[in-house]
């Protein structure tokens, strides 16, 4: 378990943690998602002990290690940039924790393998970190960090100078290799969709608070405040209220649009809006849309209904929403 109780930090006039607390289970992968600027690298430094509090505590399984240096805390660290020693090959980057701790080079040759085998990486031992694809290299650097079995790893947007294609391979990777190994992960990331596919808890920062911590599903359904869902997925602007776009139906017949929306409880109503653009992407179809009010939002629909509805920019359709804004107001529960 690690606590972090009432932690604040600032630099100048900017505060970039305002009265924190969070607590992270024990065995569990938890991200920190948040804009630039909210505060989650920051909280991330301060768990590892590469920033100073002015004030607040972070504990560790129970002991206080606020003033603690980082290599007393039990953790293991992996930047966004590989931070690899060039000059050392695969095998001896891995092993580069344990022998500086000086352990038996028998367990440190049989650890070293057993983590290359995990990681995917048992054929590359003798390679240079030039010799390696991005991918490769981040792999590397996770083994490295898992080499002196740490309590914690703390992984900084580890997949964040990778492709898309890379990326998402890899945060599926890091899901299996955390069921794997079991050690308490906290992960800092910009990206919603990495944290909604590798997360089992997310702390939503904003402004160097928490604006809501739970679970992805509770998250996404059931978010605290208008912060929240707007961050955790797509929104559109329906009649006024926040609604997610792949809740937003399209009719061609006024008529069937309303008496359809009469069934949705508290619904912003049926808004009349043109076409101003379709865009096929893959799987879905987005189509934006200008209401008459001037408002643009967009909806997302799948491609068999944007085949029945041959849409065209420049003419106009009913928009409604299957399900009314999902923001719970005023929940301490999910403000934590």
């Amino acid at each position: 378990m690690i606590t972090v109780t009432s932690a604040r930090k600032n630099y100048g006039s900017f505060a970039a943690l305002d009265d924190v607390s969070l607590d992270i289970p024990s065995g569990s992968l938890t991200a920190l998602l948040g804009p630039s600027g909210s505060g989650k690298s920051t909280l991330l430094r301060s768990i590892a002990g590469l920033e100073s509090l002015d004030s607040g505590t972070v504990t560790i399984q129970g002991r206080d290690v606020t003033s603690e240096p980082p290599q007393r805390r039990g953790i293991g660290f992996v930047f966004q940039h590989y931070a690899a020693f060039k000059h050392m090959t695969v095998r001896d980057n891995v092993a580069f924790g344990l022998t500086i701790r000086k352990r038996p080079k028998a367990e440190t040759a049989r650890k070293v393998d057993e983590l290359l085998e995990i990681v995917g990486l048992e054929g590359f031992q003798h390679r240079y970190p030039a010799q390696l694809s991005g991918g490769q290299r981040q792999r590397m650097a996770l083994a490295r960090a898992l080499a002196v079995d740490p309590q914690v790893l703390l992984l900084d947007e580890p997949f964040g100078a990778l492709d898309a294609k890379v990326r998402t391979d890899l945060r599926q990777w890091l899901r299996r290799l955390h069921d794997e190994v079991h050690v308490t992960t906290v992960l800092v990331t910009h990206d919603q969709e990495e944290a909604l596919d590798v997360a089992d808890r997310i702390a939503v920062l904003n402004k160097g608070r928490i604006e809501q911590v739970g679970d992805p599903v509770t998250l996404y359904e059931r978010p605290a405040n208008d912060f929240v869902m707007g961050f955790l997925g797509s929104v559109a602007q329906l009649g006024g209220q926040l609604v997610r776009p792949h809740d937003i139906v399209l009719e061609r017949d006024r008529a069937t649009a309303l008496a359809l929306d009469a069934k949705v409880a508290d619904s912003p109503g049926v808004i009349d809006a043109v076409v101003e653009r379709v865009v096929p992407l893959g799987f879905e179809v987005r189509v934006d849309l200008r209401a008459d009010s001037g408002e643009r939002f967009a909806a997302q629909i799948t491609r068999r209904d944007a085949a029945e509805l041959q849409l065209h920019e420049g003419e106009t359709v009913h928009a409604r929403a299957v399900a009314r804004s999902s923001v719970v107001e005023h929940d301490p529960a999910l403000a934590i």
